[in-house]
């Protein structure tokens, strides 16, 4: 039997190539006459970019820059000789997951950083740039990027904000562009099809992970909408909110207003790249996980689509996660972690330990 191991990050507990690697680990000791195939997958969350430039075998590439509230963190990033593309995720510099326990003030907040990294691959020669935008700290609207590329963002005295100053997107009064602006496209890669307004837009669903008060949920919607628009006035464009705008806190919106800009739902995008449709026509069995499936998964989430392609070609598949929230009744079996309790230390031992247990106990390819 030739056996497909394809898990997306289990988030906060391991990586999608950690815990493929454990998988692999177990079924070639336990199953030995059976061939294993491990492809860790991605659908634009945290790391996206940085699994691509794996999988691919691309150049990886580190830079010093700066985090969300502008203290130097070094980053990654790939980068492709042919294509002249990079690839980055936002979580490299300017990702939630840095911060750990420290509080969260979108107020501050900036992705300033990545904007830092981008420039540096456009003096690289870079004329794409591929950009992950899962695991990111800011709802600035791509603000901070767009300040390191060439645009300045004035208050009502006409003096030039600093990235990181508090209140900057409240204190945006006029926009001007550089003439000298890069020319690059990008391709942003997104795991949420939110819009950036309405109730599911970014501020109301993701602010208050990034720190906002559920309080200061409509007055900072307010200020966004006033910089949106001031950004597409600037470029003398109709300003359209777009499936995708919601992540990453607007970075795809921002961008858009002045360059050329590609969004890309992420499972869909990893899976062409990897060429995974080939794959899939010489496997018998599929194993895929995550963290937690839930609602959401089946918004264009890397083990729903998934799960899609594999039964189109008629094979099964094993969904390894948490819980036990509607619609992995869809995969052919499903394995079930225990919940982790992430105040213990050892948490992430203790994730891996649960795994390997689980494989113990319940990994089986009999088909019922």
């Amino acid at each position: 039997m030739n056996i497909l191991i394809a898990p997306n990050a289990f988030k906060g507990t391991m990586s999608a190539a950690e815990a493929g690697g454990i998988i692999a680990a177990f079924i070639n000791e336990n199953y030995p006459s059976y061939t294993t195939f491990l492809l860790p997958i991605a659908d634009g969350g945290d790391g996206t970019c940085e699994l691509l430039t794996e999988v691919l075998g691309l150049k990886k590439r580190w830079i010093w820059s700066l985090d969300v509230y502008g203290r130097p963190i070094l980053c990654s990033y790939g980068w492709d000789d042919i294509s002249e593309k990079a690839y980055l995720d936002i979580s490299s510099a300017s990702g939630i997951a840095q911060l750990g326990n420290e509080p969260k003030n979108p107020y501050v907040a900036s992705s300033y950083g990545t904007g830092l990294l981008i420039q540096q691959v456009v003096r690289l020669g870079a004329k794409e740039v591929v950009v992950g935008l899962g695991g990111s700290a800011t709802i600035d609207l791509g603000t901070g990027i767009l300040a390191a590329l060439g645009i300045a963002f004035l208050d009502a005295k006409g003096r030039q904000l600093t990235p990181y100053s508090p209140d900057y997107l409240s204190r945006i009064r006029h926009v001007q562009k550089s003439p000298t602006i890069p020319k690059v496209k990008f391709t942003c890669l997104c795991d949420v099809q939110n819009t950036f307004f309405g109730d599911k837009g970014a501020v109301p669903v993701f602010g208050p992970q990034k720190g906002l008060a559920p309080s200061d949920i409509y007055s900072y919607q307010r200020t966004c909408k006033t910089v949106a628009k001031q950004l597409f006035q600037k470029q003398g464009k109709a300003f359209h909110d777009y499936p995708g705008f919601g992540a990453a806190g607007g970075v795809a919106l921002g961008l858009s207003a002045f360059f050329e800009v590609d969004i890309e739902f992420g499972s869909n995008y990893f899976f062409d790249k990897v060429n995974l449709k080939t794959k899939l026509k010489e496997i018998d069995w599929v194993i895929t996980g995550e963290g937690r499936y839930d609602s959401q998964s089946s918004d264009g989430k890397a083990c729903y689509e998934l799960l899609k392609l594999t039964h189109k070609y008629s094979k099964k598949i094993t969904l390894i996660t948490s819980g036990k929230e509607g619609g992995a009744e869809q995969f052919d079996k499903v394995l079930t972690l225990p919940d982790l309790d992430f105040a213990v230390p050892d948490f992430k031992k203790k994730a891996r330990q649960n795994l390997l247990q689980l494989l113990s106990s319940e990994l089986d390819f009999s088909i019922e």
